[in-house]
């Protein structure tokens, strides 16, 4: 029986419910992500070309950034249509290409970049996660009424990494599926608002001068408040290399306390749950999920630092690692449906937006006043 359910969970829905043909049966996995790796990659050839145009990138719109964008454009016009056949792909490109590119963005780090973000990085990234989270259980419950695991898990993808967040939190809170749908919604939604937000006030700023932000800190800023490492990176990536670098890594430092995360929540949950059974401890336990590619992300920025390849190699690399995320971009574009705005609902979107608010305005006044009080 658990065999048959494995073998199950490999199709999409509509193939479960219909008869499995002997040709679907031969078909190998890598058959069928190949269409929609082929419709990532062709929107991918698209963006990095336009992005390589001057006006473009001047414009701030990089090759990753025009990914996200030719994605959301196709995945609400032309995709539905080919989404039957390339289902797979797009979401292998959205969950392994992405995580792969993170790994692979360590060869454009070294230990030394990683020492300058720093205590800085990490301050920053652990208040604005514990600020954002409350914030959420507090505004979420006693405003806007919302059940519990719907709070958790839109304050979690807002305050530690998006979709993944959401999608880890999940096992935790035994949320249902609706419930997790729409925390992803709310997170994607406001995520992508911010890669064309952000680059614009960082220009903005660059010429008023209202905020002491350099292109690194102001990366730090990216990485501390954005939802998802694909967004960060679209962001950093279409400023400059060094808003890029710091960015991600102020990103990674965030998406690494997620383990530490979801084991206080679950004992919050447990003791909670604990109290309410007139203190008889529950048996079951929620599974815990670590951001392994955060891991090797760090131990690739470790090897990259002892100088140990070629800078010709390194170079080929990070051409591929652009690909990958670029293809990834493309992927979390396809998926990124203007319908989920409604499927969200009101109360939802308005606890996603306000969270926003608090990321990107409250975020920005505690970026600055750690960075003033570390630096001087």
């Amino acid at each position: 029986m658990l065999m048959q359910n494995s073998y199950k969970q490999g199709f999409s829905m509509s193939e479960q419910s219909q008869p499995i043909t002997l040709a679907k049966k031969c078909f190998t996995p890598v058959y069928r992500w190949l269409p929609g790796l082929l419709l990532t990659g062709v929107l991918t050839a698209l963006a990095i070309y336009i992005g390589d145009i001057p006006w473009f990138s001047s414009m701030g719109l990089g090759a990753l950034t025009l990914a996200i964008l030719f994605g959301i454009i196709v995945g609400n016009t032309f995709y539905p249509v080919a989404k039957p056949y390339s289902d797979e792909g797009v979401k292998f490109a959205k969950h392994y290409l992405l995580r792969t590119g993170i790994i692979l963005y360590g060869f454009r780090l070294t230990f030394q970049q990683i020492a300058d973000v720093g205590a800085t990085g990490l301050i920053i990234d652990a208040i604005m996660l514990i600020s954002t989270f409350l914030i959420a259980m507090w505004i979420g419950r006693k405003y806007f009424g919302l059940d519990e695991q719907t709070v958790i898990l839109i304050g979690a993808g807002s305050s530690i990494c998006g979709a993944a967040a959401v999608m880890a939190t999940e096992p935790v809170v035994k949320a249902q599926a609706s419930q997790v749908a729409v925390a992803v919604s709310t997170v994607v939604i406001f995520g992508t608002i911010g890669i064309f937000l952000y680059p614009w006030f960082y220009h903005l700023n660059a010429f008023s001068g209202w905020l002491p932000f350099t292109e690194e800190t102001f990366g730090i800023f990216s990485g501390s408040t954005i939802h998802e490492v694909a967004q960060v990176v679209a962001v950093g990536h279409s400023i400059s290399p060094d808003a890029e670098n710091a960015a991600v890594i102020s990103k990674m430092i965030r998406v690494m306390m997620l383990a530490p995360f979801l084991i206080i929540l679950s004992t919050y949950l447990s003791k909670k749950k604990s109290k309410a059974n007139n203190g008889v401890q529950a048996t079951e336990k929620s599974p815990i999920t670590i951001p392994w590619f955060a891991v090797f992300f760090i131990l690739m920025a470790g090897f990259n630092s002892l100088n140990l390849i070629p800078a010709s190699i390194v170079s080929y690399i990070v051409t591929i690692d652009t690909i990958l995320l670029a293809m990834a971009m493309v992927a979390l574009g396809l998926t990124t449906h203007i319908s989920a705005i409604r499927q969200a609902g009101v109360k939802p979107l308005l606890l996603a937006l306000f969270l926003f608010f608090w990321l990107t305005l409250g975020g920005a006044m505690i970026n600055i006043f750690i960075q003033t009080v570390l630096m001087s």
